[in-house]
């Protein structure tokens, strides 16, 4: 068994921590996990008890959340370059953070079709989703990276949740936002991911497709 264990469904964010592992290049041994069964149960829920994935384990240690798990891999695998140095962290713990944070919030609520009220939003960390959206576009427009002069793991979580929100329509189709997306997921490691992926979720729908009588 390999030191790196990661757990997932091929159907949900851990392909974003598929691509990252990949980006690595580090061994690892996958465990995929069923929405309602083997995710709901032990032994998963001692590995992560909201019983949700995807989750890593390494040397024993267990993180959870994507871009916790981006951020641990970056550190933990120096070598793959995917964290700036630390003294040059700002953008890149600011831009990962701030997706994982407002920028999620916004989309998801928006696709569940609500929004905080006016009077409300000072409750919610991030307002509405326009000014969420908007911030974010400032922050993409005019760079090659989002927090350095090189594809780091910032640009691998934002560009991911970038390129989710546009697949399925819950981001506007703005220039800026379709270009950044083409070009961080314009790699082999992000290719790789994909197939890995894709090949799996054609396993599963193959097993539960009805059998002919």
């Amino acid at each position: 068994m390999a030191d790196l264990i990661f757990y997932t469904n091929p159907q949900s964010r851990g392909q974003t921590v598929r691509w990252m592992l990949e980006e690595v290049g580090a061994p690892y041994d996958t465990e995929i996990l069923g929405y309602g069964t083997s995710m709901k149960e032990e032994p998963y829920l001692s590995v992560n008890p909201m019983g949700k994935v995807p989750a890593i384990r390494h040397k024993g240690k267990v993180v959870t959340e994507v871009a916790a798990i981006c951020c641990y891999l970056a550190d933990a695998f120096p070598e793959a370059r995917l964290a700036p140095p630390t003294s040059d962290r700002a953008d890149y713990y600011r831009w990962i953070f701030f997706t994982s944070g407002p920028i999620e919030a916004a989309f998801s609520n928006k696709a569940a079709g609500w929004e905080p009220t006016p009077e409300r939003q000072r409750m919610f960390g991030y307002g509405n989703y326009d000014l969420a959206i908007n911030t974010l576009e400032k922050a993409l427009t005019g760079r090659e990276y989002i927090a350095a002069d090189h594809f780091t793991a910032a640009d691998l979580f934002v560009g991911a949740n970038v390129n989710f929100m546009l697949a399925f329509n819950l981001l506007e189709p703005r220039e800026v936002f379709v270009d950044y997306a083409r070009r961080m997921t314009d790699r082999d490691a992000y290719r790789r991911a994909q197939e890995i992926d894709g090949r799996l979720i054609a396993e599963m729908q193959a097993q539960q497709a009805p059998q002919p009588a």
